[in-house]
């Protein structure tokens, strides 16, 4: 017997406010959702699914530029939990976020970054 996860349910519009505010809270001061509008960190808006440390004209830190990680979901979620211990090295000053937080995030970020 094969077991198979079923597809990705796409967000409600719930979870979806709620990922909005993490990032307007969280992200938005070093990160932007414009495609190559970056801030102090790279912008946003793709990462789901991209490549780390791809940005063209964004200057990665070392750590990122070697990583050799898609961000998946499972690699963000990692990540924003405590990126220094998952990525040692990265230029991000961030502390990580809750576990509540983490989820409506990521979903908005796939949400906003949809071609």
């Amino acid at each position: 017997m094969t077991l198979v996860s079923p597809p990705a349910l796409p967000a409600d519009d719930a979870v979806l406010a709620q990922g909005e505010r993490v990032f307007r809270n969280q992200c938005r001061g070093c990160h932007s959702l414009t495609p190559g509008r970056h801030i102090a960190g790279p912008s946003l808006h793709g990462v789901v699914g991209r490549n780390a440390g791809e940005v063209a004209d964004f200057e990665y830190s070392r750590a990122l530029q070697d990583a050799q990680l898609a961000w998946t979901p499972e690699a963000l979620d990692r990540f924003l939990t405590d990126p220094d211990a998952f990525l040692t090295g990265t230029r991000m000053v961030f502390w990580g976020l809750p576990e509540d937080a983490r989820q409506p995030l990521i979903d908005y970020l796939r949400h906003v970054g949809a071609p």
